[in-house]
């Protein structure tokens, strides 16, 4: 599962209702364009994309596809987010410059660029 490929599939107001909607139900695409007063293959495009993003399963039921939010994994990226907001700065190698630099404007604030009327 990566992350940064679910949170950029959930960085879209239309896959986000799509989410919402089968956290309710399951539902077929046409129940979706009906709902959400959109083309189907508009909506086809975002499940394909919340798919790819394993945020929700598909399932043939003879010529239809009924689509079922996968909440193992919704459950799992909540998990894994906390865990990197929780997370000291120092522990995450991407962000260890951060730490250092927020150490060194905490010792001395006039290295900082902002300037404060005082």
């Amino acid at each position: 599962m990566e992350y940064d490929i679910m949170f950029k599939a959930l960085g879209e107001l239309s896959r986000i209702k799509i989410v919402k909607l089968l956290s309710i139900k399951s539902m077929y695409v046409c129940e979706l364009e009906s709902i959400l007063e959109m083309s189907q293959p508009r909506i086809s495009q975002h499940l394909k994309i919340l798919r790819q993003a394993e945020i929700v399963d598909m399932e043939k039921q003879g010529q239809r596809t009924i689509y079922t939010l996968n909440r193992n994994n919704i459950n799992t990226l909540l998990f894994a987010f906390n865990n990197f907001l929780e997370a000291p700065l120092e522990d995450l190698s991407f962000f260890q410059d951060f730490a250092k630099k927020i150490n060194a404007i905490e010792k001395d604030p006039s290295i900082s660029t902002c300037k404060f009327n005082r």
